[in-house]
């Protein structure tokens, strides 16, 4: 078919193009096609975010009677309890809320635990913080943490530090930023010896306060619903491992098997990769959702957000840049095209588009509001006002920068940059081996 010069017209400016009309359609259809196909795609995975909430249980406080509690704790039953070993590593926390972790930590009604806090080479008044609580408590010590030796990041070292001065049977790994429930400790023991369990992370209530978290918290979160459900999580056969670094109770014989925190010394991920080599080891790893057990909130400005998820978000692509791109076009296409598509075609039907654009709005405005829908409830999950669904296009953006930061970082050379600390760069600690 020849090509034509066709005219069009929109309130009585005339546009003309040349162009094969054969061609035309093709691509009109192709573009509505695939607008609908984003849709139905949109109704999949509405589908599968309704069943993993329907199927999302909350690990809650083990019954604890006080009294009575208290009239059996002998020195026999005390001491036939299982000591638990409390490790924190702490930089920088003078501006958080380190007190009100530690304290919380105290205040365990778990009958036999010791705490051990690592200074990790702070530049504040954390040491200061750590010993005014010690000074107070017997059963925190506090160690005074080295530099990191070659080949180490300063998280995983500051834990190892921490578990070769403790003597638990249960080790129970977690950060400067979480504040638990009095019953947290008893009841995650609880639990996991009573599944014949090796480690239980324990997922807590992330809190959402300023514009930037409500944007960009649920986000993630949807996506750690759908891509880990515990029931596939938990089961001992699946590959997938669940750890957050808040919360990981693990038995010391399962930790030392994997060769302590060594193995993940590398590792800017160290939780989700030491949830994977503990499972792969043949433990039986454990992850529950326990929002009213323990609480954190990882991010008070823009600055902290940026640090915290760039230095972990091409890790969490195992620094592949295959893997990395794919979900950049898979974001695009089904998070930022359809707001895209619906408004740019509601604009043309307002000046007086035709057919075509209606044919166009109706299945990118339909995934649109299938996508405000959802996150509208998983917004309630995480405690944030339904209205920041609307910010969601604001979210897949605010991803997309995420990712390219952080890769562009690690690739580039120059390494990120987390409490201070660059690592990844191109003469310091680089990724582990055998994952880009």
């Amino acid at each position: 078919m020849p090509d034509q010069v066709f005219p069009f017209t929109i309130h009585g400016l005339s546009f003309y193009s040349r162009f094969t009309i054969r061609g035309f359609f093709r691509e009109v259809c192709l573009l509505v096609q695939t607008a609908w196909a984003i849709f139905f795609l949109w109704l999949l995975g509405a589908a599968l975010t309704l069943v993993c909430l329907a199927r999302q249980r909350f690990l809650g406080a083990a019954a604890h009677d006080a009294r009575r509690a208290t009239e059996d704790a002998t020195p026999a039953s005390v001491e036939a309890a299982p000591l638990v070993s409390v490790l924190i590593p702490a930089r920088n926390e003078q501006h958080r809320i380190l007190a009100e972790c530690v304290g919380s930590i105290l205040a365990q009604d778990y009958a036999r635990f010791e705490v051990v806090a690592v200074n990790d080479r702070s530049i504040d008044a954390t040491a200061l913080i750590l010993r005014a609580l010690a000074a107070t408590d017997a059963r925190l010590r506090v160690v005074e943490g080295r530099e990191p030796p070659a080949g180490w990041l300063g998280k995983p070292f500051a834990l190892q530090q921490a578990l070769e001065v403790s003597r638990g049977e249960w080790v129970l790994a977690t950060d400067a930023d979480m504040v638990f429930d009095p019953a947290a400790l008893r009841t995650a023991l609880e639990y996991a010896r009573g599944r014949n369990s090796d480690a239980l992370s324990l997922i807590p209530h992330f809190e959402a306060h300023s514009f930037w978290e409500r944007v960009f918290i649920p986000t993630w979160g949807w996506g750690m619903l759908i891509l880990y459900p515990l029931d596939l999580v938990n089961h001992p056969r699946s590959p997938l491992a669940v750890g957050i670094g808040g919360f990981i109770l693990m038995r010391r014989a399962a930790l030392e098997h994997v060769g302590g925190f060594g193995a993940v010394r590398a590792e800017v991920l160290d939780d989700f990769r030491l949830a994977g080599a503990l499972k792969h080891s043949g433990a039986r790893m454990l992850a529950e959702y326990a929002p009213r057990l323990a609480r954190t909130r990882m991010y008070t400005d823009f600055r902290g957000l940026w640090e915290s998820a760039t230095k972990n978000w091409f890790a969490a692509h195992r620094f592949s840049l295959t893997l990395a791109a794919a979900n950049l076009v898979w974001v695009f296409f089904v998070g930022l095209l359809p707001p895209l598509l619906a408004v740019f075609s509601g604009l043309m039907l307002l000046l007086g588009g035709g057919e075509f654009w209606r044919q166009l709005f109706v299945p990118a405005f339909s995934a649109w509001v299938v996508c405000v829908a959802l996150l509208a409830l998983i917004n309630k999950r995480f405690g944030v006002p339904a209205v920041y669904a609307l910010t969601a296009p604001l979210g897949w953006i605010l991803c997309c920068a995420v990712l390219v930061s952080s890769a562009a970082g690690v690739l580039g050379g120059r390494g990120l940059v987390w409490k201070g600390r660059r690592f990844y760069e191109r003469a310091g600690v680089r990724p582990p081996q055998g994952k880009r």
